[in-house]
Protein backbone atom coordinates (compact mmCIF):
# COMPACT_ATOMS: atom_id res chain seq x y z
CA UNK A 1 0.00 0.00 0.00
CA UNK A 2 1.29 3.17 -1.13
CA UNK A 3 -1.04 5.79 0.98
CA UNK A 4 -3.61 5.68 2.98
CA UNK A 5 -5.34 8.86 1.30
CA UNK A 6 -7.15 9.65 -1.89
CA UNK A 7 -3.91 10.18 -4.42
CA UNK A 8 -5.61 13.49 -5.52
CA UNK A 9 -4.50 14.30 -1.78
CA UNK A 10 -1.34 13.03 -1.63
CA UNK A 11 -0.58 14.84 -5.01
CA UNK A 12 -1.48 18.30 -3.81
CA UNK A 13 0.72 17.56 -0.48
CA UNK A 14 3.48 16.38 -2.46
CA UNK A 15 3.58 19.57 -4.65
CA UNK A 16 2.98 21.77 -1.31
CA UNK A 17 6.22 19.87 0.63
CA UNK A 18 8.07 20.37 -2.60
CA UNK A 19 7.67 24.04 -3.03
CA UNK A 20 7.67 25.07 0.40
CA UNK A 21 11.28 23.31 1.08
CA UNK A 22 12.45 25.31 -2.38
CA UNK A 23 11.41 28.45 -0.75
CA UNK A 24 12.83 27.43 2.87
CA UNK A 25 8.84 28.29 4.49
CA UNK A 26 8.26 26.14 7.21
CA UNK A 27 4.64 25.58 7.48
CA UNK A 28 1.43 24.59 10.08
CA UNK A 29 -1.76 23.46 10.12
CA UNK A 30 -4.87 24.71 12.27
CA UNK A 31 -8.00 22.03 11.38
CA UNK A 32 -11.34 22.05 12.79
CA UNK A 33 -13.43 20.19 10.15
CA UNK A 34 -10.80 18.27 8.42
CA UNK A 35 -9.97 16.80 11.80
CA UNK A 36 -6.07 16.16 11.02
CA UNK A 37 -6.59 15.16 7.02
CA UNK A 38 -4.23 17.97 5.84
CA UNK A 39 -1.47 17.31 8.31
CA UNK A 40 -1.90 13.26 7.69
CA UNK A 41 -2.09 14.02 4.31
CA UNK A 42 1.53 16.01 4.30
CA UNK A 43 2.77 13.97 6.63
CA UNK A 44 2.34 11.09 4.44
CA UNK A 45 5.06 12.27 2.06
CA UNK A 46 8.58 11.04 2.76
CA UNK A 47 10.80 14.03 3.83
CA UNK A 48 8.07 16.47 5.15
CA UNK A 49 9.88 17.29 8.34
CA UNK A 50 12.06 19.78 6.31
CA UNK A 51 8.80 21.95 5.78
CA UNK A 52 6.14 21.06 8.00
CA UNK A 53 6.21 22.06 11.75
CA UNK A 54 3.05 21.49 13.39
CA UNK A 55 -0.78 20.48 12.79
CA UNK A 56 -3.39 21.31 15.38
CA UNK A 57 -6.36 19.49 15.21
CA UNK A 58 -9.28 21.70 17.33
CA UNK A 59 -12.50 20.85 16.85
CA UNK A 60 -14.21 21.87 20.04
CA UNK A 61 -14.30 25.37 20.88
CA UNK A 62 -12.23 24.70 23.60
CA UNK A 63 -9.63 23.08 22.12
CA UNK A 64 -9.66 26.51 19.64
CA UNK A 65 -9.14 28.77 22.47
CA UNK A 66 -6.47 26.97 24.28
CA UNK A 67 -4.03 25.60 21.56
CA UNK A 68 -4.76 28.47 19.45
CA UNK A 69 -5.60 31.35 21.88
CA UNK A 70 -9.06 32.06 19.69
CA UNK A 71 -10.63 34.30 21.86
CA UNK A 72 -13.93 33.66 23.49
CA UNK A 73 -15.68 36.74 22.39
CA UNK A 74 -14.40 35.99 18.95
CA UNK A 75 -16.42 32.49 18.95
CA UNK A 76 -19.33 33.79 20.87
CA UNK A 77 -19.91 36.73 18.70
CA UNK A 78 -19.17 35.11 14.85
CA UNK A 79 -19.13 31.25 15.47
CA UNK A 80 -16.85 28.99 14.95
CA UNK A 81 -17.52 28.39 11.43
CA UNK A 82 -16.46 32.37 10.29
CA UNK A 83 -13.43 34.23 8.53
CA UNK A 84 -12.95 36.26 12.57
CA UNK A 85 -12.68 32.21 13.91
CA UNK A 86 -10.55 30.93 10.70
CA UNK A 87 -8.65 34.25 10.94
CA UNK A 88 -7.54 33.92 14.93
CA UNK A 89 -6.79 30.28 13.81
CA UNK A 90 -4.26 30.81 11.37
CA UNK A 91 -2.77 33.19 13.22
CA UNK A 92 -2.88 31.38 16.36
CA UNK A 93 -0.80 28.20 14.12
CA UNK A 94 1.80 30.63 12.85
CA UNK A 95 2.68 32.26 16.58
CA UNK A 96 2.46 29.39 18.39
CA UNK A 97 4.18 27.06 15.83
CA UNK A 98 7.18 29.76 14.41
CA UNK A 99 6.41 28.33 11.28
CA UNK A 100 6.81 31.05 8.50
CA UNK A 101 3.35 30.16 7.40
CA UNK A 102 -0.19 28.32 8.41
CA UNK A 103 -3.40 27.58 7.02
CA UNK A 104 -6.64 27.28 8.80
CA UNK A 105 -10.33 25.45 8.20
CA UNK A 106 -13.30 25.21 10.13
CA UNK A 107 -16.52 24.38 9.02
CA UNK A 108 -19.74 22.06 8.73
CA UNK A 109 -19.19 18.78 7.10
CA UNK A 110 -22.46 17.50 8.20
CA UNK A 111 -24.69 15.53 7.62
CA UNK A 112 -25.93 17.61 10.72
CA UNK A 113 -25.18 21.03 11.96
CA UNK A 114 -26.18 23.32 9.25
CA UNK A 115 -28.20 26.35 9.37
CA UNK A 116 -29.89 28.48 7.22
CA UNK A 117 -26.80 30.94 7.62
CA UNK A 118 -24.59 28.44 7.69
CA UNK A 119 -25.40 25.23 5.79
CA UNK A 120 -23.75 21.86 5.63
CA UNK A 121 -20.89 22.03 2.96
CA UNK A 122 -19.59 25.81 4.36
CA UNK A 123 -15.86 25.74 5.47
CA UNK A 124 -13.72 28.71 6.26
CA UNK A 125 -10.07 29.22 5.19
CA UNK A 126 -7.51 31.49 6.24
CA UNK A 127 -3.60 31.90 5.58
CA UNK A 128 -1.17 33.96 7.78
CA UNK A 129 2.70 34.55 7.02
CA UNK A 130 4.87 35.57 9.91
CA UNK A 131 5.94 39.02 9.66
CA UNK A 132 2.18 40.11 7.92
CA UNK A 133 0.68 38.40 10.52
CA UNK A 134 -2.27 41.42 11.00
CA UNK A 135 -2.53 43.01 7.22
CA UNK A 136 -1.82 39.85 5.17
CA UNK A 137 -3.74 37.15 6.31
CA UNK A 138 -6.32 35.93 3.22
CA UNK A 139 -9.78 34.52 4.08
CA UNK A 140 -12.58 32.87 2.42
CA UNK A 141 -15.85 31.51 3.00
CA UNK A 142 -16.40 28.13 0.44
CA UNK A 143 -19.65 26.42 -0.15
CA UNK A 144 -18.69 22.59 -0.85
CA UNK A 145 -21.97 20.47 -2.46
CA UNK A 146 -23.51 18.57 0.33
CA UNK A 147 -24.53 16.00 -1.87
CA UNK A 148 -21.17 15.01 -1.85
CA UNK A 149 -21.07 13.79 1.58
CA UNK A 150 -19.13 14.51 4.54
CA UNK A 151 -16.02 12.77 3.54
CA UNK A 152 -16.61 14.51 0.04
CA UNK A 153 -17.12 17.88 1.93
CA UNK A 154 -13.91 17.01 4.05
CA UNK A 155 -11.35 16.08 1.11
CA UNK A 156 -12.72 19.51 -0.78
CA UNK A 157 -11.38 21.56 2.12
CA UNK A 158 -8.58 19.51 2.96
CA UNK A 159 -7.11 20.34 -0.86
CA UNK A 160 -8.68 23.83 -0.76
CA UNK A 161 -6.15 24.39 2.52
CA UNK A 162 -3.37 22.59 0.60
CA UNK A 163 -3.68 24.90 -2.52
CA UNK A 164 -3.56 28.45 0.06
CA UNK A 165 0.22 26.66 1.37
CA UNK A 166 1.15 26.49 -2.29
CA UNK A 167 1.74 30.27 -2.96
Amino acid sequence: MDSLLPPELTAKAREVIERNRAAGRRIAVAESCTGGLVSAALTEIAGSSAVFEAGYVTYANDAKTSALGVAQDVLDTFGAVSVATAWAMARGALVRSGADVAVAITGIAGPDGGSEAKPVGTVVFARAEKGREDEAVVADTRHFDASTGRAGIRLQAALCALELLED
